[in-house]
This record gives structure tokens, C-alpha cells and sequence, in this order.
């Protein structure tokens, strides 16, 4: 079993912009660019709880992990709570699998998955190409691939690469995109979409159906 971090479940995490000077790419923010990113990340906040208080009862998420072939499904928030022993099985699965270190996944992930499916009209389970990567594994990938982020949020946990069986992943994206929940970035040629819950922000290529 690899490393294991304590377990504190964050969501939307504001704080971090009003901290740090850098976005997740390295880029350097002036006071009006703080601002404007703030705003964002807030509406995208303020339109993702609309969007679940009336589905807050309880909350379900399925993946089937495309390097390992592990598959979950649990029922992570019930009772207006995040369940602690599911999310840690969904850490489990969404491990970094190259090196097997566990890391707490943002909740805010699942929820926003927990929307997509809900706006595909879908049942069917993520597949799963990335979930938490430690430095050293994101270090290795950004060396050989410029898609890569240096400070990307899957190095934090607040960020997923899925497909959705049946559904498009350029509808996919678009449906993360009208979400205003974070971050959006579709790679068509390797037919997955990045989902995090940084600012509002979309990347990739265009997206297109």
C-alpha cells in the first residue's frame, strides 16, 4: 500500500486564489486579473450549489479505471454529509497507480461528475484515465508531453480525466463547460475531458458537435 495523507475533504477552495499569486500554469496574476478570476470562481460556486440543492439528499458516482481495470461505486453524501468511508475508497481508485500513493480527493470533483452525468442523461460509469498524480508522476508526464501542467491539480486532488460511455466527449465537455464550475480542458484526439475545481477557465481544443 503506498502513502497515505490524512483525510480532509475541501471543496471549491477560494482561499487558495486569495493566497497565492500564481495560477496552476505558474502565471503570474495582477490585482485585476485576481479579481477577475474570483468573480468567476464564485459564480461558478454560487451556480454549482443551485445546481445540487435539489439533488442533495444523496449523491451517487461510478468508475471503472482505464490503467487498472478497478471499478467502485458508492453513494459518497447522504444526510447532508460526505460519507468519510466511501470517499476514502474513492481515493483508493483514484490513486496515483504508477507510484500507489493515496492522496484525499476534493469532493468538489465528485460533484461536479456527480452534474455532468446528471445533465448527459447517463448511468453509466466514468471511465477513469487520471485521478491524483504526485509530483514525481506529473514531473515524468510534463517532461514528455507540453500538455502537462507544472503545477497541475491533480498534483491537489481537485482534478479528473474521464470519459463518459455513450456520450460524446466534445458534448461532455460542453456540458462541463455551461457547468461554470471550474476548470474544462477537451483532448479529441485522446477522447477524455479534464474536469477540476480550480477558477473558471476552458482549454484544449475547440470543442465542437
Amino acid at each position: 500500500m503506498g502513502r497515505t495523507r490524512a483525510f480532509a475533504p475541501r471543496m471549491w477552495q477560494l482561499d487558495r486564489m486569495a493566497t497565492g499569486s500564481k495560477s496552476h500554469h505558474g502565471i503570474h496574476l495582477d490585482r485585476r486579473g485576481f479579481l477577475r478570476g474570483l468573480g468567476a470562481a464564485a459564480a461558478g460556486l454560487s451556480a454549482s450549489r443551485v445546481a445540487l440543492a435539489g439533488n442533495s439528499a444523496r449523491r451517487a458516482i461510478s468508475f471503472v479505471h482505464t490503467h487498472t481495470g478497478e471499478q467502485l461505486s458508492a453513494v459518497y453524501y447522504e444526510g447532508g454529509a460526505y460519507l468519510a468511508p466511501a470517499l476514502q475508497r474513492v481515493n483508493q481508485l483514484l490513486r496515483d497507480f504508477r507510484t500507489d500513493t493515496l492522496y484525499p480527493i476534493d469532493p468538489g470533483v465528485l460533484d461536479r461528475l456527480y452534474l455532468l452525468q446528471s445533465a448527459a442523461g447517463s448511468d453509466e460509469a466514468f471511465q477513469v484515465i487520471c485521478g491524483y498524480r504526485s509530483p514525481a508522476t506529473n514531473e515524468a508526464l510534463r517532461l514528455a508531453s507540453s500538455g502537462v501542467a507544472e503545477h497541475s491539480l491533480h498534483m491537489e486532488g481537485r482534478a479528473i480525466d474521464v470519459r463518459l460511455p455513450g456520450i460524446d466527449s466534445a458534448r461532455l465537455a460542453l456540458l462541463a463547460r455551461d457547468q461554470q464550475g471550474g476548470g474544462v480542458g477537451y483532448y479529441r484526439v485522446s477522447d477524455f475531458v479534464h474536469v477540476d475545481t480550480g477558477r473558471v477557465r476552458i482549454w484544449g481544443d475547440p470543442i465542437a458537435i
